[in-house]
C-alpha cells in the first residue's frame, strides 16, 4: 500500500514539475501571463539602460529593426535558462530586419552585482551572445506587470507592441509570430 501511494505522489510531482517547466516560472498566486498593459498597438516603455556588458542601450534599439523580439526572463527559472541555446542559436540566423534582445526582470535597477554576474554566467554557458538589458526604472515598472518568465513580446520599429505575448518557453511560437509579422 505505501509503495502505490509513493509511486501516485511521485507521478503527481512528476506531472507538476513539468506543467511547471512548460508553462514558466510565476508565482502560484498570481495570474500566469502578461498584463493587460501588454495590449496589441500599446507602446512599449521608454528606457535608457544597459546591456550585461555596461554598454549603453535606449529604446531607440527598436528602430532599428522591423521587429524586436524581446525575452523577459530570470536567473532563477529553469525554463528560461533552458531556451538560452536554442535563443542564441536563433539570434544569429534572424532574418535581417528582424532582432532578438532579452530583460533579465530579477535584476534591480542600479545594481544587483550578484544577479549580473549570473546572467553573465547563463549566456555564456549557452552560446547566447545577443543583447540583455538591465532594467532601468521605467522598465522595471514595466516588468512588473509581468507574472510569469519567460514571456516573449514583440515590438515594431515605433516602439509598438505587437499581437499577444507568449508565455513560456516557445520558441517556435517566437518564429511563427516573427515570420507572420514579416
Amino acid at each position: 500500500m505505501k509503495l502505490k501511494l509513493a509511486k501516485a505522489l511521485g507521478c503527481a510531482a512528476l506531472a507538476a514539475m513539468f506543467a511547471f517547466a512548460a508553462a514558466g516560472c510565476g508565482s502560484a498566486s498570481e495570474p500566469s501571463g502578461a498584463s493587460a498593459e501588454a495590449e496589441q498597438g500599446a507602446k512599449f516603455p521608454r528606457f535608457s539602460t544597459t546591456d550585461l556588458s555596461g554598454r549603453a542601450v535606449t529604446s531607440d534599439i527598436f528602430a532599428e529593426k522591423k521587429i524586436t523580439v524581446v525575452n523577459i526572463w530570470g536567473t532563477f527559472c529553469p525554463p528560461c535558462i533552458g531556451e538560452m541555446p536554442e535563443l542564441g542559436k536563433w539570434a544569429r540566423e534572424m532574418p535581417a530586419d528582424a532582432q532578438l534582445i532579452g530583460i533579465v526582470c530579477d535584476m534591480e535597477p542600479g545594481g544587483d552585482e550578484k544577479t549580473l554576474a549570473e546572467a553573465r554566467r547563463i549566456m555564456t554557458e549557452a552560446g547566447a551572445d545577443f543583447v540583455n538589458l538591465v532594467p532601468d526604472k521605467e522598465l522595471a515598472k514595466y516588468l512588473d506587470t509581468v507574472y510569469a518568465v519567460p514571456t516573449t513580446i514583440l515590438i515594431d520599429s515605433e516602439g509598438n507592441l505587437v499581437g499577444d505575448p507568449i508565455v513560456g518557453a516557445n520558441v517556435d511560437g517566437y518564429k511563427k509570430a516573427v515570420k507572420e509579422f514579416l
